[in-house]
This record gives structure tokens, sequence and C-alpha cells, in this order.
């Protein structure tokens, strides 16, 4: 059984919350969270234990879920990280560079399991695709949702995009040979959308649009491959798969076209999406990472190189903004 305790019980907070009350394998021990109207919602409504002292609470766990807001994921995370704790830590994983290298070397000195809750990892419906062979060459997202105070201490590229730059830095394996991008600050004081092209040195290349001031929602990528067209809703969890193959398989909906190298077949395939929580998928991989000594499926290195990615996209729209 291991023994968690939450740091953080706002809005994001609670849904945690509900989840580590579902799984069998974990004592949820208590919270901390400054808000003192939250804290009494909270024991209220879930009957859990306030802790008005973060190391209080830390004396009491085996794992930390960090759920405060992203200027605190540092000071919280190195805390734990020195008591020997666990860690499960919303994206991003720190407020600066600096912030998240430090967490990188902690971790390493304390040989403990830490995970970045990049959710998205854990969709249905990029699971649906964890038979299909991925090999990207050209990749489209576009990432909208209607303006939400909650979050915007960060840009839209830490809040919205990051989630998007973290799946791609997984599916395309090369390193990142150049970034351009542009954005535009409207409803607060950092970028509010966004777009990005980054061009991999094995010739994939991704284009990603996020707003935060859409009139409308919407979470897709689009993966081009040879002889494949995939789609990926996230939001309807939905995936779709067109491609090329030799022959029509029976109970699978399929056509003939004419090229110029002959008949082709093309395929129209829509895996099996699971029914699952990608919340509850996550926080148990994080449980089970501690349980089985393995390494956690979205660790320390992949939270760090999402944020690198994010914070040059970061400055390059900085150094595209007009004179005023």
């Amino acid at each position: 059984m291991i023994k968690v305790g939450v740091f953080g019980v706002g809005h994001l907070g609670k849904f945690h919350l509900n989840n580590w009350r579902e799984m069998q394998n974990v004592q949820l021990v208590g919270f901390y969270d400054p808000s003192d109207t939250t804290a009494k919602e909270v024991e209220e409504n879930y009957g859990l234990t306030r802790y008005k002292n973060p190391d209080d609470l830390l004396k009491a766990v085996d794992a930390v879920d960090i759920v405060s807001p992203t200027p605190y994921h540092f000071e919280l995370c190195a805390a734990a990280i020195r008591k020997g704790k666990h860690v499960f830590v919303e994206k991003p994983l720190a407020n600066t560079m600096a912030e998240a290298k430090e967490i990188v070397k902690l971790v390493k000195e304390a040989g403990i399991k830490l995970q970045v809750g990049h959710i998205e990892r854990f969709n249905p419906a990029l699971l649906a695709l964890n038979e299909t062979a991925l090999n990207p060459m050209f990749i489209e997202v576009h990432r909208l949702a209607q303006f939400n105070p909650r979050g915007t201490e960060v840009s839209v590229i830490l809040d919205l995009m990051i989630h998007d730059i973290d799946i791609i830095l997984h599916l395309v394996k090369s390193d990142v040979r150049s970034i351009s991008a542009n954005g535009v600050a409207v409803m607060t004081d950092t970028p509010d959308i966004a777009n990005v092209r980054i061009e991999f040195h094995n010739g994939c290349v991704a284009n990603l649009t996020s707003s935060r001031i859409s009139m409308k929602r919407m979470r897709k990528m689009r993966i081009i491959q040879r002889e494949a067209y995939i789609s990926i809703d996230f939001l309807e969890k939905k995936t779709e798969i067109i491609k090329m193959q030799t022959e029509q398989v029976q109970g699978q909906f399929s056509f003939d076209i004419e090229t110029n190298n002959g008949k082709k077949t093309i395929a129209i395939i829509h895996p099996k999406v699971p029914e699952e929580n990608a919340l509850k998928l996550e926080l148990q991989s994080f449980i089970e990472s501690i349980e089985q000594q393995r390494p956690t499926q979205v660790d320390e290195m992949d939270g760090y190189r999402s944020m690198e990615v994010a914070h040059q996209i970061l400055q390059k729209i900085q150094r595209n903004q007009p004179v005023v």
C-alpha cells in the first residue's frame, strides 16, 4: 500500500483526489493547500485530513502528487525529493529551465521515481495506436480552447501546446534541428495564441497551433508517414488510419485506386479505442512504477525536454514581436 499526499486541491486537484480514492493499492493520507476556503471544502466533502505544514505531510507519505500552480512546482518537488519521496507533478515540470535542470539532478541523486503529468500520453485515442508502427514525417496539430483564467500564470505554450510537444518528441525519434514561431498576447501578458514549426534532423516537420481564446474546442493531431495518414481526436476519443495495403481484408472498409504504379488498395481502419480514464491511468502507472521498481512512463527527462522546446519557442516568439 503506497501512502500518497496531495499538494494543491483546487479545480484540478479535486479530480486527482477522486481518482486516488478509487485505487485499492493507495492510501490517501491527506492534503496541503494554503487556501482556507478550499481546504474547508475538501475536508467536508472528502473527509480528508488537512496538513497546514507541507513538511508534516511529507513525513507521513511515501509519494506526493503536486497539483499546485506552476510557480510552486520546484519548491514542492525539491522538498519531497530531498526527503526521498516519489513525485508525481503536473505539467510543466517547473517554472524555469534552471528549476527543471535542478529537479533532474535531484531525482538522479535521490534515486526516487518522478512522473510528469502529461496526461495526453494516456489518452485512449493515442493508446489505440499502440499496435501501429509510427514513423511520422509530417505532423499537424490544432489544440484550441475557450478562455479560462485558470492556468494563465503561464503562456499558452506551457499551458496547452506542451501536451503536443511532449507527444511529438515521444513519437519522432530524432533531435530538433530548427524552430520557427509566432505568437500573440491577447487576454494576458503572455502569448495566448501561437503557431509553431519544428523541423527534426530526420526530416520530419511538425506544425502546431495552440489557442486559449478560441470560440470552440479542438484537440486534433494528424500524422503523415510512408503510405499512411493517421488522425487522432483527443477530445472526441476517435482514431482513424488511412493506409495503402497489398490486399483487402474482410470486414475492413477498403477501395482500389489506379496510380502510376498500378492498382493500390486503400484501407480505412478505425482501431478500437479503449474506454479508459486517462487521469486514473497515469496515476496508476506512477504507482506501479514505484511498486515494480521500473521507470515512469513520462519521467523527469521527458518533462525537461518538453520544457526545453517550449522555452525555445517562447524565445523565438519574443524575438518576432513587432516594435511598437
